[in-house]
């Protein structure tokens, strides 16, 4: 079993930055962790990844640039920083661990592929 903790959401001013925290848990072999994000009027879409073993990192083409992901292996902590946010920013944000993928990085972010989530902490951007 794999708990998740994310922080460090809240409020921000359109083009401000904000830096997410997930701290993992529990006694299980995490091979990637992932970030996702969720609206209203959004499916639950993949923000980044970084596999555990070699620091390597995933974004897909719609978040390079601003998103970056980074982990502290000594805190088992991952981070999302996040910058130059805008309205479309918001959302719930949510931390994942895969245990077993496989796969190639293009194909890593589908939800399916994560087996522990955390309960998300919540973005909101105002303009």
């Amino acid at each position: 079993q794999v708990q998740l903790v994310e922080s460090g959401g809240g409020s921000v001013q359109a083009g401000g930055s904000l830096r997410l925290a997930c701290v993992a848990s529990g006694y299980a072999y995490i091979k990637f962790m992932g970030w996702f994000r969720q609206s209203p009027v959004k499916e639950r879409e993949g923000v980044g990844a970084i596999y555990t073993i070699g620091g390597s990192t995933y974004y897909p083409d719609s978040m390079k640039g601003r998103f970056t992901v980074s982990q502290d292996k000594a805190k088992n902590t991952v981070y999302l920083q996040m910058n130059s946010l805008n309205a479309e920013d918001t959302a719930m944000y949510y931390c994942a661990a895969a245990t077993t993928y496989d796969g190639t990085w293009r194909r890593l972010l589908d939800p399916v592929n994560f087996h522990y989530w955390g309960q998300g902490t919540q973005v909101t951007v105002s303009s």
